[in-house]
């Protein structure tokens, strides 16, 4: 039986007496873990974003605009869908195990990695790689932490398996509350369906985002991306009561991605362009009340469900199996995901006299960065016994 990672390692469908392995979805997930790798390579040398450690030198207007649109782009739609994929595997877990052992799974694979991200991992590395912790010792250091309440907001990735988690947990409580729903009930989304889910979270996210600008963060968290989230986590229940990953046919698939990301471009132009980017002035994206904002709203919304069915479409037909390559990469990817800030920011340090642009490092550093996480979660991390349960 395959084991189930809650998003991010490898998972199964299951119905009361098989389980079938959804290889290509292991598959994309993988590639949302590298892909993850890639986002924190760019923000080390992108005049965008934030992360531990950053070696940014002067960037040119166009070495801007191409770390600006693939971090736009890949913010819009990767962690999304990686929510997607987990609510398509949390309603099987919960069908199977119930409140009381789904709650407790869901809290040793996703609770735990996080606890010791926030309590172990951070700090080390914060302390020791980056050097941002400040000065008195470590054990000083991690005391002071702990007790101003900072630890709460020390998540770094793991901000995924804490929403996650709620996710999990809320709906947990919830099913419990209602009505038995059937396992399975073939079907496709109608297209009425996939527009107003569209515009829910175009309006949902401008809406937060008035309140709450797309750079705030709450506990490592920003709320301003979080209806999108949750909208595709229901969405991947639904998706699994319809049975669409296994059964929507591809070519409704690709049209609906063809037809949601066409028009994302031409918006995206047009955002740019009259949005303020050109002059430097990137506020009015952030959120407020004001038709920059909305635009990047359903911009957003338009990449994430169009960039959802394209690759769930493509990874089906043109990766629907598992060599030995594949399947090394989708066993170690959690691990990957949980220990891979530390060795970004060491290779980082490593790279810094090396000469070249923060385009052409930022590749480098990702392909490092990949191979050394994996390689090092293979080697170590999931031999050792104690983190063999969890990962």
């Amino acid at each position: 039986m395959a084991s189930d990672r809650c998003g991010l390692g490898p998972v199964a469908a299951a119905g009361k007496a098989e389980v079938t392995r959804l290889a290509f979805v292991d598959n994309v997930r993988w590639t949302m873990i590298i892909l993850v790798l890639s986002m924190h390579a760019s923000d080390t040398y992108s005049p965008f974003g934030n992360w531990y450690y950053t070696d940014r030198a002067t960037t040119g207007f166009g070495t801007a605009i191409v770390f600006g649109v693939y971090q736009s782009v890949l913010q819009a739609f990767f962690m999304a869908l990686l929510f997607l994929i987990a609510g398509y595997f949390a309603a099987p877990a919960f069908d199977r195990k119930g409140l009381r052992r789904f709650s407790r799974d869901r809290f040793l694979r996703l609770g735990v990695p996080t606890l010791l991200y926030m309590l172990v991992i951070g700090p080390l590395t914060q302390y020791f790689v980056s050097r941002t912790w400040g000065s008195g010792g470590f054990t000083h250091q991690w005391l002071v932490h702990f007790r101003n309440g900072e630890w709460l907001s020390e998540t770094g990735p793991m901000w995924f398996c804490a929403a996650l988690l709620a996710f999990s947990l809320v709906y947990a409580l919830m099913r419990s509350a209602l009505p038995p729903v059937p396992g399975k009930m073939a079907g496709k989304p109608a297209a009425g369906i996939i527009a107003g889910f569209l515009l829910a979270m175009a309006a949902t996210t401008f809406a937060v985002r008035v309140v709450l600008p797309e750079d705030v963060s709450v506990f490592n968290m920003h709320p301003g991306d979080f209806p999108q989230y949750i909208l595709m986590f229901v969405a991947g229940v639904a998706a699994f009561r319809g049975r669409w990953f296994e059964h929507l046919p591809q070519r409704d698939a690709l049209a609906w991605a063809a037809a949601l990301l066409a028009p994302a471009a031409l918006i995206f132009v047009i955002l740019i362009v009259a949005g303020g980017a050109l002059q430097g002035d990137t506020r009015p994206y952030n959120g407020g009340f004001n038709p920059v904002s909305a635009g990047k709203c359903l911009w957003e919304a338009l990449v994430c469900v169009g960039m959802s069915f394209g690759l769930l479409a493509l990874y089906r037909r043109n990766f629907g199996r598992q060599g030995p390559a594949a399947k090394f990469l989708s066993d170690n990817a959690f691990a990957v995901y949980l220990f891979h800030p530390p060795v970004i920011i060491a290779l980082a340090l490593l790279l810094h006299r090396l000469p070249g642009g923060g385009l052409f490092k930022a590749a480098l550093l990702t392909a490092a960065a990949a191979v050394a996480t994996f390689a090092l979660s293979a080697l170590v991390f999931r031999r050792m016994p104690l983190l063999r349960r969890i990962l």
